[in-house]
């Protein structure tokens, strides 16, 4: 049987945050050459939004919830994580990937900012006939709020949790979780209190690195690890090599 594999893109490592919707598409294409080589997994990507789309969803407040004068940030927010996720799976099927783009406003519900409801059993027919399904993070309807924003984290979670996937990585713009500028190479609940972790210093709706984290544990609750580690590691991570980065565990794990 297939290994199911979900690996996570920041949006840090595929935009330029500190612009709008500067998408890095040289990146893109040194990341699909690297998925290419690697056909033999179960892959299920998941993107975060980067410049296109927290500028948006920011401007509108979508996170406060919807009112009459910012019901066309959803438009607008969806629109922009949309564009990049074009550009992902266009990199990818350069390559020679069989990527389809999917959009969580499509499939989820939220309630209160936490997806209530998400299908994936068409994901996991996906994988099985070798398609990789590109998702990301977007904007999508909430019961509570009206709108809100589910990460590209929160994705990853429910993902692994609902298709079974045992490995489960972040790729982002540092080499891992640091600590006075050294990796921690490992996290648990009890390790986190003892950590001073920040958040995004750019712009981002999500929580950042703090958001990242707090994620992960919950899906280390449930018996499945993590790693997070810089993007030059992609290929290490899909091999089921050393990283160099940070394991996020059960706690009285390995």
């Amino acid at each position: 049987m297939t290994e199911t594999v979900i690996l996570k893109l920041g949006g840090s490592v595929i935009t330029d945050k500190s612009g709008e919707c500067a998408i890095d598409h040289a990146r893109l294409h040194e990341i699909a050459g690297q998925l290419a080589v690697r056909r033999g997994l179960g892959l299920v990507l998941v993107h975060g939004a980067g410049s296109c789309g927290h500028p948006e969803a920011r401007r509108y407040r979508i996170n406060d919830g919807l009112a009459s004068e910012n019901v066309p940030g959803v438009y607008h927010t969806h629109t922009a994580v949309s564009r990049l996720n074009a550009a992902v799976v266009d990199a990818l099927r350069d390559a020679g990937v069989e990527a389809i783009g999917i959009h969580p406003l499509d499939l989820a519900l939220a309630e209160d900012g936490r997806l209530a409801s998400f299908e994936t059993r068409h994901i996991a027919e996906m994988i099985g006939h070798g398609i990789v399904p590109v998702l990301h993070g977007d904007v999508v309807m909430d019961r509570l709020k009206g709108a809100c924003i589910v990460s590209g984290d929160q994705l990853v979670t429910r993902l692994a949790a609902d298709l079974g996937g045992r490995r489960v990585g972040l790729a982002t713009d540092v080499a891992g979780v640091l600590q006075n500028g050294a990796v921690v190479p490992r996290i648990d609940r009890d390790i986190v209190r003892r950590l001073d972790i920040g958040g995004s210093t750019n712009t981002d709706v999500t929580g950042g690195m703090q958001g990242k984290i707090a994620e992960l544990l919950a899906l280390a609750d449930a018996g499945i690890d993590s790693h997070i580690f810089h993007i030059s590691k992609i290929g290490r991570f899909l091999d089921g090599t050393e990283h160099g980065g940070t394991v996020v565990t059960r706690r009285g794990g390995p």
